[in-house]
């Protein structure tokens, strides 16, 4: 068995994490966290936030604003003719 935290319920089943752990997945008030069932375990995995994903993460590819602009203008042909 792993070791860990042992955190209590509430009376409304709130469950707060502990900082320390919080702290080592990279959660903060206001995150959003995914929850599952395996077998007996309840699983929770941390929601990588679009827009902070969009600034902070790994960028893969570089465009101009005027090569954005012509894929913008070709959808928009495509959809509204």
């Amino acid at each position: 068995m792993k070791s860990g935290v042992k955190v209590r319920i509430s009376k409304k089943f709130t469950l707060y994490i502990p900082k320390a752990i919080a702290e080592a997945v990279g959660i903060e008030e206001g995150d959003f966290v995914k929850m599952w069932v395996e077998g007996s375990r309840i699983v929770l995995e941390p929601v990588p936030d679009p827009f902070d994903l969009a600034l902070r993460g790994p960028k893969f590819a570089r465009t101009t604003f005027e090569e954005f602009e012509g894929e913008s203008e070709e959808m928009q042909d495509e959809l509204f003719g």
